[in-house]
Order: C-alpha cells, then structure tokens, then sequence
C-alpha cells in the first residue's frame, strides 16, 4: 500500500454562518489520517439547504473511510488512478440518488440541494471532484491559481465574453449555479487529477469566502499566514466576516507535508508477473 496519508497532509477547517444568515447550511467533513476532504454548500428553503449538505458529507465520508479502510484489494490508494475515479463518481451518484429522493419524498425538503468539492490526497497527488460554485484553490510557492472552475451562469457568461471577470465580481447572479448535488436524479461531477509538492497549501471554499474577498487578498493571506494553517483559517474567516459576511462561510486548508512515491501498488505487483 501507498505511504499513508496522515503522514503527507496537514489539515485545517473553520465555518461560519456569518453576520447576516442565522443558519449556517454549509457542512464539511476531513479525515487526515484517511487522506479526504468534503464540502458541500446547501440549497433551499427552511433547514432544506442543512440537509442536504449534511446528508452529502456524512454519505460520502462513511463510502470513502469504508473503502479507504477497507481490504487491500479494494483500496482507493492501491487501484489504478481510473478506478478511483470511477469509485469517487459512484459514490457521488449514489449521495445524489438519495438527496433527490428525500427531497421528493419529504414536501419540506422539496428543491433542496447542495455544492460539493471532495477531495482524495495520495503519495504526489491530488483527485478532486467538484459540482457547482464552492471551489478549490492551490498556493505553490508564489502562484496562486484557482483549480476548479464554477458550474455556474456567472462562469457561462464570462467564458461567452458577455461579462468581464471584473464586471462578474458585481453581476446579481452569483448564486446561480448550473450544477448541483441532489436537484436532478443524475449529476456528473467534475473530477481530475493534480500532481502535489511538498509546500503546496490547497483551500477549499465556499462561495461566502471568494464572493466577498478578492482572491489577490485571499492569496495575500495564505502567504502571510501559511506557517500556521489554523490561524489561516481564521483569518480567512474574518476576513469575509469583515466585507460584509453576507453568507456562511466555510474552509478546509491542506498543507502538503511530503510527496514520498508510493510503492507498487497490489495491481503493479501482478501486472509485473506476466512481463
């Protein structure tokens, strides 16, 4: 098996439900030794939004610590990269399936829904699947780059040119998202894969964080603050708090301690066999 995650990752989260909303509908979930991150961002009415996030962490946690921790043969680590791609898509749809099923079964619920970044950390990379307008970042040294890109009519219209990025920074459809966890009985999540350095600091977001600061302030915080990814929270936190707080907002913060090679996995061992 690969070099085990807790070894290679330090994690931080903070949430908030901010100055304005009294609920707080974002819910997130990590497990360090494990090597996965989970944050989902709620829609809809009442405590519907709640729900829905929370339902989302809670399933994708328990299928990923069942198979992360499971035989070696079924483990995420020790299968081809492919594989654990179509693992993490199988278990989004399966949390999805059962979203839109409490939604349409329980007239409380109806419409809810939900955003998602999940992310997987091995020995020298990172796969994450995204749905919707929460987002992951990455700090490598100096360049700070937004990884994911929103599913969102905001980022339609920017990508058709109808709107600057500037001038999408004052648009009134920010919250409109295109894609979401739990609205349709099918969702395809984005998931890709990224190599990891050691050093690279990785923040996954709600959109109460990017909506209300900048990401020059938010990248000029991770530098100044990235020996201590707790007090990085925090201040990230106060920071959204202090322009307005006008949504909850949520962060996870993944520094990567090591990018040790993994050793050959079960399926390289045996491919080895027949050469």
């Amino acid at each position: 098996m690969s070099d085990s995650p807790s070894a290679l990752i330090e994690i931080a989260t903070r949430t908030d439900s901010g100055l304005v909303r009294s609920q707080n509908e974002d819910s997130l979930l990590v497990n360090a030794r494990l090597g996965f991150v989970v944050l989902a961002d709620g829609m809809g009415g009442y405590n519907a939004g709640e729900v829905a996030s929370g339902m989302a962490t809670t399933l994708l946690a328990g299928a990923f610590e069942k198979v992360l921790d499971g035989p070696p043969s079924q483990r995420v680590n020790d299968l081809p990269r492919n594989i654990a791609r179509g693992l993490l898509q199988e278990e989004i749809e399966r949390a999805n399936a059962a979203i839109y099923y409490a939604a349409q079964s329980q007239p409380q619920l109806a419409g809810m829904g939900t955003t998602l970044v999940a992310a997987m950390f091995y020995a020298g990379a990172v796969t994450v699947a995204h749905i919707g307008d929460s987002r992951l970042y990455r700090l490598r040294a100096e360049d700070f780059q937004q990884v994911t890109r929103d599913h969102s009519l905001l980022q339609e219209q920017i990508d058709s040119g109808y709107l600057t990025a500037e001038q999408a920074r004052y648009s009134q459809n920010k919250n409109l998202v295109t894609r979401a966890l739990g609205v349709d009985p099918h969702v395809e999540a984005e998931i890709r894969d990224y190599e990891t350095l050691p050093g690279d600091i990785y923040l996954v977001c709600s959109d109460g964080l990017n909506d209300m600061v900048e990401d020059r302030d938010i990248a000029m915080a991770l530098k100044s603050f990235s020996a201590d990814l707790e007090q990085c929270a925090s201040q990230l936190v106060h920071m959204a708090n202090d322009s307005g707080g006008r949504d909850n907002v949520s962060v996870i913060l993944v520094r990567v301690l090591a990018s040790a090679p993994a050793r050959r996995s079960w399926w390289a061992q045996l491919l080895a066999r027949f050469r």
